[in-house]
Protein backbone atom coordinates (compact mmCIF):
# COMPACT_ATOMS: atom_id res chain seq x y z
CA UNK A 1 0.00 0.00 0.00
CA UNK A 2 1.10 3.06 -1.46
CA UNK A 3 1.23 6.05 1.48
CA UNK A 4 -0.50 9.83 0.74
CA UNK A 5 0.66 12.11 3.45
CA UNK A 6 -1.39 15.46 3.45
CA UNK A 7 1.10 17.86 3.51
CA UNK A 8 0.36 20.51 6.56
CA UNK A 9 -2.96 18.80 6.30
CA UNK A 10 -5.42 19.47 2.96
CA UNK A 11 -3.83 22.41 2.35
CA UNK A 12 -5.17 22.55 -1.76
CA UNK A 13 -8.84 23.09 0.24
CA UNK A 14 -8.28 25.02 3.59
CA UNK A 15 -5.13 27.12 4.97
CA UNK A 16 -2.26 24.95 5.84
CA UNK A 17 -1.33 23.62 8.95
CA UNK A 18 -4.87 24.66 10.20
CA UNK A 19 -7.33 22.78 12.20
CA UNK A 20 -9.46 23.14 9.55
CA UNK A 21 -7.35 21.44 6.93
CA UNK A 22 -6.47 18.68 8.92
CA UNK A 23 -10.17 17.92 9.51
CA UNK A 24 -10.68 17.60 6.12
CA UNK A 25 -8.55 14.15 6.09
CA UNK A 26 -10.68 11.91 6.89
CA UNK A 27 -13.26 12.67 4.14
CA UNK A 28 -10.69 12.64 1.47
CA UNK A 29 -9.44 8.91 2.85
CA UNK A 30 -6.34 10.38 3.89
CA UNK A 31 -5.34 8.67 6.94
CA UNK A 32 -1.45 10.60 7.61
CA UNK A 33 -1.36 13.92 8.23
CA UNK A 34 2.19 16.18 8.05
CA UNK A 35 2.58 19.10 10.45
CA UNK A 36 5.20 21.15 11.22
CA UNK A 37 6.12 22.49 14.37
CA UNK A 38 7.65 25.16 16.16
CA UNK A 39 7.65 27.06 19.47
CA UNK A 40 7.10 30.48 20.96
CA UNK A 41 8.87 32.92 23.32
CA UNK A 42 6.73 31.08 26.36
CA UNK A 43 7.62 27.76 24.96
CA UNK A 44 4.26 26.88 23.64
CA UNK A 45 4.85 24.55 20.67
CA UNK A 46 2.66 25.51 17.83
CA UNK A 47 1.70 24.01 13.94
CA UNK A 48 3.58 26.45 11.94
CA UNK A 49 5.55 25.86 9.01
CA UNK A 50 7.46 29.43 9.19
CA UNK A 51 8.65 31.15 12.37
CA UNK A 52 7.51 34.43 11.00
CA UNK A 53 3.65 34.99 11.00
CA UNK A 54 3.61 37.37 7.62
CA UNK A 55 3.00 34.38 5.20
CA UNK A 56 -0.10 32.81 6.70
CA UNK A 57 -1.49 35.04 9.30
CA UNK A 58 -2.99 38.64 9.75
CA UNK A 59 0.20 39.50 11.42
CA UNK A 60 4.06 39.98 11.03
CA UNK A 61 7.08 38.86 13.10
CA UNK A 62 8.85 35.97 14.95
CA UNK A 63 6.93 33.72 16.36
CA UNK A 64 9.70 33.65 19.22
CA UNK A 65 8.63 37.07 19.74
CA UNK A 66 4.98 35.85 20.77
CA UNK A 67 3.00 33.80 23.41
CA UNK A 68 -0.01 31.18 23.83
CA UNK A 69 -1.94 34.59 24.45
CA UNK A 70 -1.23 36.24 21.29
CA UNK A 71 -2.43 33.27 19.78
CA UNK A 72 -5.96 34.81 20.34
CA UNK A 73 -5.53 37.99 18.01
CA UNK A 74 -4.11 36.11 15.39
CA UNK A 75 -5.87 35.20 12.26
CA UNK A 76 -4.64 32.25 10.58
CA UNK A 77 -7.24 31.37 7.70
CA UNK A 78 -8.75 35.15 6.21
CA UNK A 79 -5.45 34.96 3.82
CA UNK A 80 -7.22 31.60 2.09
CA UNK A 81 -10.67 32.70 2.16
CA UNK A 82 -13.92 34.42 3.73
CA UNK A 83 -14.90 30.44 5.30
CA UNK A 84 -12.02 30.49 7.48
CA UNK A 85 -11.39 33.75 8.59
CA UNK A 86 -10.78 33.28 12.76
CA UNK A 87 -8.92 30.03 11.74
CA UNK A 88 -6.75 30.09 14.27
CA UNK A 89 -2.85 29.46 14.18
CA UNK A 90 -2.84 25.89 16.25
CA UNK A 91 -1.54 24.64 19.67
CA UNK A 92 0.53 21.53 19.17
CA UNK A 93 -1.84 20.27 21.78
CA UNK A 94 -5.09 21.39 20.46
CA UNK A 95 -3.66 19.32 17.31
CA UNK A 96 -2.90 16.02 19.27
CA UNK A 97 -6.45 16.62 20.37
CA UNK A 98 -7.74 16.56 16.78
CA UNK A 99 -5.73 13.62 16.19
CA UNK A 100 -7.29 11.53 18.71
CA UNK A 101 -10.47 12.61 17.80
CA UNK A 102 -10.27 11.78 13.51
CA UNK A 103 -8.01 8.86 14.57
CA UNK A 104 -5.04 9.55 11.96
CA UNK A 105 -1.48 9.07 11.84
CA UNK A 106 1.21 11.94 12.10
CA UNK A 107 4.21 13.09 10.85
CA UNK A 108 5.75 15.80 12.79
CA UNK A 109 8.20 17.79 11.43
CA UNK A 110 9.79 19.68 14.00
CA UNK A 111 11.30 22.46 12.73
CA UNK A 112 14.95 23.86 13.62
CA UNK A 113 14.84 26.98 15.91
CA UNK A 114 16.77 29.59 13.76
CA UNK A 115 16.63 31.44 17.58
CA UNK A 116 19.40 28.84 18.75
CA UNK A 117 19.71 25.05 20.41
CA UNK A 118 18.54 26.08 23.35
CA UNK A 119 14.81 26.79 21.72
CA UNK A 120 15.28 23.87 19.71
CA UNK A 121 15.35 21.46 23.00
CA UNK A 122 12.80 23.34 24.37
CA UNK A 123 10.35 22.24 21.45
CA UNK A 124 11.71 19.00 21.16
CA UNK A 125 10.61 18.44 24.86
CA UNK A 126 7.25 20.15 24.15
CA UNK A 127 7.05 17.46 21.19
CA UNK A 128 7.89 14.71 23.31
CA UNK A 129 5.18 15.51 25.98
CA UNK A 130 2.32 16.20 23.31
CA UNK A 131 2.59 12.89 21.73
CA UNK A 132 2.39 11.12 25.35
CA UNK A 133 -1.66 12.18 25.01
CA UNK A 134 -1.49 10.44 21.32
CA UNK A 135 -3.92 7.40 20.88
CA UNK A 136 -1.62 4.91 21.25
CA UNK A 137 -3.10 3.19 17.74
CA UNK A 138 -1.90 6.07 15.74
CA UNK A 139 1.46 5.54 13.88
CA UNK A 140 3.85 8.71 14.26
CA UNK A 141 6.42 9.64 12.09
CA UNK A 142 8.96 12.45 13.83
CA UNK A 143 11.01 14.44 10.81
CA UNK A 144 13.65 17.32 10.81
CA UNK A 145 16.25 18.43 8.15
CA UNK A 146 18.66 19.07 11.32
CA UNK A 147 19.96 15.56 12.07
CA UNK A 148 21.61 17.16 15.32
CA UNK A 149 17.88 17.72 16.53
CA UNK A 150 16.76 14.65 15.32
CA UNK A 151 19.46 12.56 16.97
CA UNK A 152 18.76 14.30 20.09
CA UNK A 153 14.59 13.34 19.54
CA UNK A 154 15.59 9.97 18.54
CA UNK A 155 18.17 9.34 22.36
CA UNK A 156 15.21 10.68 24.00
CA UNK A 157 12.43 9.15 22.65
CA UNK A 158 14.40 5.40 20.85
CA UNK A 159 10.93 3.66 20.48
CA UNK A 160 9.34 6.71 17.89
CA UNK A 161 10.21 6.30 14.01
CA UNK A 162 12.23 9.25 12.60
CA UNK A 163 12.96 10.38 9.16
CA UNK A 164 16.25 12.40 7.86
CA UNK A 165 15.31 15.12 5.38
CA UNK A 166 17.00 16.51 2.86
CA UNK A 167 16.78 18.87 0.40
CA UNK A 168 17.82 18.28 -3.45
CA UNK A 169 21.58 18.29 -2.87
CA UNK A 170 22.20 15.39 -0.75
CA UNK A 171 25.50 15.74 1.17
CA UNK A 172 28.00 12.80 0.22
CA UNK A 173 27.75 12.15 4.21
CA UNK A 174 23.97 11.05 3.95
CA UNK A 175 24.36 7.33 4.57
CA UNK A 176 25.70 8.31 7.98
CA UNK A 177 23.75 10.59 8.77
CA UNK A 178 21.01 8.91 8.79
CA UNK A 179 22.46 5.55 10.89
CA UNK A 180 23.78 8.13 13.45
CA UNK A 181 19.71 9.40 13.66
CA UNK A 182 19.11 5.80 13.72
CA UNK A 183 16.58 6.38 10.79
CA UNK A 184 15.29 3.30 8.69
CA UNK A 185 12.86 6.56 6.92
CA UNK A 186 14.30 8.75 4.07
CA UNK A 187 11.73 11.76 3.09
CA UNK A 188 13.78 13.59 -0.05
CA UNK A 189 12.67 16.61 -2.21
CA UNK A 190 11.05 15.55 -5.80
CA UNK A 191 12.97 18.10 -7.25
CA UNK A 192 15.26 15.99 -9.93
CA UNK A 193 14.51 13.27 -8.11
CA UNK A 194 15.56 9.78 -10.37
CA UNK A 195 15.29 6.30 -10.43
CA UNK A 196 18.72 5.44 -9.63
CA UNK A 197 18.49 7.82 -7.00
CA UNK A 198 15.32 5.43 -5.74
CA UNK A 199 16.81 2.78 -6.36
CA UNK A 200 20.01 3.73 -4.50
CA UNK A 201 18.21 4.37 -1.39
CA UNK A 202 15.72 1.51 -1.49
CA UNK A 203 18.95 -1.22 -1.99
CA UNK A 204 19.86 -0.05 1.74
CA UNK A 205 16.35 -0.92 2.94
CA UNK A 206 14.74 2.26 3.48
CA UNK A 207 11.66 3.28 3.67
CA UNK A 208 11.38 6.30 0.98
CA UNK A 209 9.13 9.32 0.65
CA UNK A 210 8.72 12.27 -1.43
CA UNK A 211 7.86 15.64 -0.94
CA UNK A 212 5.73 17.68 -2.18
CA UNK A 213 4.16 15.69 -5.40
CA UNK A 214 1.12 17.59 -6.66
CA UNK A 215 1.27 15.80 -9.85
CA UNK A 216 -0.71 12.64 -10.27
CA UNK A 217 1.64 11.93 -13.32
CA UNK A 218 4.45 12.19 -11.36
CA UNK A 219 3.53 10.29 -8.05
CA UNK A 220 2.26 7.34 -10.50
CA UNK A 221 5.55 7.39 -11.74
CA UNK A 222 7.18 7.32 -8.28
CA UNK A 223 5.62 4.82 -7.25
CA UNK A 224 6.53 2.48 -9.88
CA UNK A 225 9.96 3.10 -8.90
CA UNK A 226 9.40 2.08 -5.90
CA UNK A 227 8.73 5.44 -3.30
CA UNK A 228 6.75 4.11 -0.55
CA UNK A 229 4.91 7.68 -0.31
CA UNK A 230 4.49 11.10 -0.85
CA UNK A 231 3.42 14.30 0.40
CA UNK A 232 0.63 15.84 -1.30
CA UNK A 233 -1.57 18.95 -0.72
CA UNK A 234 -4.07 17.77 -3.25
CA UNK A 235 -4.88 14.36 -1.97
CA UNK A 236 -8.34 14.87 -2.77
CA UNK A 237 -7.32 14.18 -5.98
CA UNK A 238 -5.69 10.81 -6.05
CA UNK A 239 -7.53 7.83 -7.36
CA UNK A 240 -9.26 6.11 -4.98
CA UNK A 241 -7.16 3.09 -5.00
CA UNK A 242 -4.29 5.13 -2.72
CA UNK A 243 -7.00 6.76 -0.86
CA UNK A 244 -9.38 4.99 1.69
CA UNK A 245 -12.89 6.02 2.21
Amino acid sequence: MKTLYAHRGMSALAPENTLAAFSLCPEHGLKWVECDVDILADGTVVVSHDDTLDRCTNHSGSLYDHTREDLEDIDAGSWFGDEFIGEKLPTFDQFITLMNILKLNVNVEIKSCTSGWENTEKLITGVIEGLKNLNREANVLVSCFNPLALAEFKRRCPDVAVACLFEKEMPEDWLSIMQACKADTIHISDEGLTKQKVEELKGHGLEVNVYTVNSLMRANQLFNWGVDGVFTDIGHQFPSRYRQG
